[in-house]
């Protein structure tokens, strides 16, 4: 069976950096027609330039995914130009804690679901219909290693990433028969901008980092990626409503 299908469509959210940049490059290089989604407008148009300048085909849409209607428009916007939608990468997320769950406040809470839980709900709710009318597609959402356990200091982004899998895997089962695959993929510390702004002025929080993963390293956004494009692949074909742990053993201790 093929990885995937060169000329098909893929959805990415919080593709301006990091994960979400990498895999819309990831899906574009496999001859997949890539939208690319987030917030930040500049960085969004740099993921699709990117994208373009490697003879790859994208288009950059600006959408808040906590707000119903541009949810509706980003996906129609993506039939519209490209005349389908086979894979949906809801990456869109944020991590805004710093404190005890004692210490939160709730514009935190608030803001933290919006975005985790809300977003990737309501990217759902527009794209399975589209996937069920031209018969099949495949969805893979962002949760987080803290969304399989504990994460001290983190508890609304924690309870936000269970969320997220709870979702994938209702949903999956809910359109397994209607040939859309649902999973998650939870990656652990990631080497990303924001990782390297809270780690570089302290190289012992880097350390204890790396120490976190039995491989002694923090990952690369290019193994997430990697992952997302396994889990829409046909060699996937039997793998539907899993989350995913790419997290260099950190789930395993």
């Amino acid at each position: 069976m093929s990885q995937l299908l060169s000329g098909q469509v893929a959805l990415v959210t919080g593709a301006a950096a990091g994960i979400g940049r990498a895999t819309a490059q990831a899906f574009a290089r496999e001859g997949i027609k890539v939208v690319v989604a987030d917030l930040d407008a500049a960085g969004g148009e740099a993921t699709a330039e990117l994208i373009r300048a490697a003879g790859g085909q994208a288009r950059f849409i600006r959408c808040d995914v906590t707000r119903d209607a541009e949810v509706e428009a980003l996906v129609a916007a993506t039939v519209e130009a490209y005349g389908r939608l086979d894979y949906a990468f809801n990456n869109a997320g944020i991590e805004i804690e710093q404190g005890k769950l004692a210490d939160g406040k709730e514009s935190e809470f608030d803001a933290i679901m919006g975005v985790n839980v809300k977003g990737v709900w309501l990217c759902m709710k527009h794209q399975i219909p589209v996937m069920l009318a031209q018969g099949g597609g495949a969805i893979v959402n962002t949760a987080s290693v803290a969304g399989l356990g504990a994460a001290p200091k983190m508890s609304i982004y924690a309870a936000s990433k269970h969320a997220v899998i709870g979702l994938t895997k209702s949903a999956a089962v809910e359109y397994a028969k209607k040939k859309v695959r649902i999973n998650a993929v939870c990656p652990a510390v990631i080497d990303t901008d924001m990782f390297r702004r809270a780690y570089e002025a302290d190289p012992k929080k880097a350390e204890f980092a790396a120490a976190m993963h039995p491989v002694g390293r923090v990952g690369k956004v290019e193994e997430i990626a990697a992952a997302v494009l396994y889990l829409c692949s046909d060699n996937a074909g039997f793998t539907t409503g899993i989350a995913l742990p790419v997290d260099g053993g950190h789930t395993a201790l």
